[in-house]
């Protein structure tokens, strides 16, 4: 009998193979991987809802804001009506996310700067990889997406304030009309040059996309990127989950109350 290949061996069956349902699952590349929950379904239906108004907010902003876009699309009146009531239903999936306390752990992780992370800013090699974890212990968020969500929430309180100026004029003087218009256009620019620089990084890693569209991730694209929050997830007993469970139980560790316990900056 010749002998077999087992590159051409059949897939085990977990059906008549019970040991084959305790194997890690495998990803797309075919290798055996194992994954990490990490965004519960109500946090990525709130980032999802937040990101989709503000790029409608954007995008009509644009074609009002700039000429030769504005004589293209026509249409001001809609365009306007589009963008007040986008703009002040931002706020609304945040709040309404506060009932999540995966997301109110989360908004806990985003408010703590740790040292880690002021070295992460500093270090020009702070993607860097040894053994296959980063070189420094970041947490669930890195330094840089701090930063983007506390610019971000500053941004809609500032938008929304001046916005509600501009768009009901009639109680306000002059010179807070005037002003309510220079911030409004110029941290308008700003947030143009942020989302795109916030897209940029989001779509040039695949882990990171997955983690937000799937609510999982790889264990080794978390060991490189998140160390730290890796070794926290693992220390408390939240290992590993096929893809599965990450969905059935819709867990991301924040659920955990010793989080609540632990000093600024461990995840």
């Amino acid at each position: 009998m010749p002998p077999r290949d087992p590159a051409h061996e059949p897939a085990p069956d977990a059906a008549t193979d019970p040991a084959a349902s305790d194997r890690p699952a495998k990803d797309a590349g075919g290798r055996g991987s194992l994954w990490l929950a990490r965004f519960t379904r109500a946090e990525r239906s709130i980032h999802h809802v937040t990101a989709a108004l503000m790029l409608v907010c954007i995008v009509t902003a644009a074609f009002l804001y700039f000429p030769p876009l504005s004589t293209v699309m026509g249409r001001r009146e809609l365009l306007k009506t589009v963008h007040v009531w986008c703009g002040f239903a931002l706020p609304v999936p945040i709040v309404l996310g506060l009932a999540s306390r995966a997301f109110r752990s989360d908004l806990r992780r985003l408010n703590r700067f740790a040292p880690h992370d002021w070295e992460w800013l500093r270090r020009s090699d702070r993607r860097a990889v040894r053994k296959g974890r980063g070189v420094l212990p970041v947490g669930k968020f890195n330094a840089g997406q701090k930063l983007n969500a506390a610019f971000t929430a500053g941004a809609i309180l500032v938008m929304l304030g001046t916005g509600e100026v501009l768009t009901f004029p009639g109680p306000w003087p002059d010179r807070w009309r005037t002003g309510a218009t220079f911030v409004h256009d110029w941290l308008f620019l700003t947030i143009l040059v942020v989302t795109a620089g916030h897209l940029w990084e989001a779509f040039r890693d695949r882990g990171a996309l997955t983690g937000m569209f799937t609510g999982r991730v790889d264990r080794e694209w978390a060991a490189r990127h998140h160390a730290g929050w890796v070794d926290a997830r693992e220390a408390h007993g939240k290992a590993q989950v096929r893809p599965q469970e990450a969905e059935a139980d819709g867990s991301s560790g924040e659920e955990d109350p010793e989080f609540a316990k632990r000093r600024p900056g461990m995840s």
